[in-house]
């Protein structure tokens, strides 16, 4: 059996001990609220549906048939089975720090044949990707998307090798005359 003066000096002791946790546990708190707001979570860029450009939309004529307007404007996001004469395009970008892009476009046909078509305006694709590109703004200029005739004259021309036929012949086996079935 314990000595009697041992059990409240024990009992004070774990009251003090107690005591002084406490507040520790608000400092805890206290500092990881700190550092929650500190460190923000990584936000992703959102992309939906389909860019179209002022290039694009000006390559669009009256008359074109449901193939030649896929060919210029890609794939529509939504085509509706009540609305079989009406193409939409939509293109949505969320970026973290920068309000939310929204740009609609829609397609009329008529007997499948294009018949005309209304939306937003829409940019061209130099300044589409100047607002892209953060990176860049204090030069504000946007590098050209093609080569030019005189940019691909500063690269010379490879010659082709000479062939040597029995140099080719002993470098590349015959083809097979037939190939096994796909199963």
């Amino acid at each position: 059996m314990p000595h009697p003066l041992i059990r409240p000096w024990a009992a004070s002791a774990a009251a003090l001990a107690l005591c002084g946790l406490l507040p520790a546990c608000g400092t805890v708190d206290g500092a990881s609220n700190r550092i929650a707001s500190a460190i923000t979570p990584y936000k992703i860029e959102i992309v939906q549906g389909n860019f179209v450009s002022k290039e694009q939309v000006a390559a669009l004529q009256p008359g074109m048939s449901r193939l030649q307007v896929r060919e210029v404007l890609g794939t529509p996001l939504v085509s509706s089975i009540f609305h079989a004469d009406r193409w939409d395009y939509v293109f949505t970008i969320k970026r973290p720090g920068v309000d939310a892009q929204s740009r609609k476009l829609s397609v009329f046909f008529k007997n499948d044949v294009l018949e005309r078509f209304e939306g937003d305006e829409m940019p061209s694709e130099a300044e589409f990707v100047a607002q892209l590109d953060t990176r860049r703004k204090a030069s504000g200029k946007v590098p050209r998307l093609e080569a030019t005739e005189e940019s691909l004259k500063r690269f010379p021309a490879r010659a082709a090798p000479a062939p040597d036929a029995a140099t080719s012949a002993a470098a590349e086996p015959p083809l097979p005359r037939a190939y096994p079935p796909l199963e």
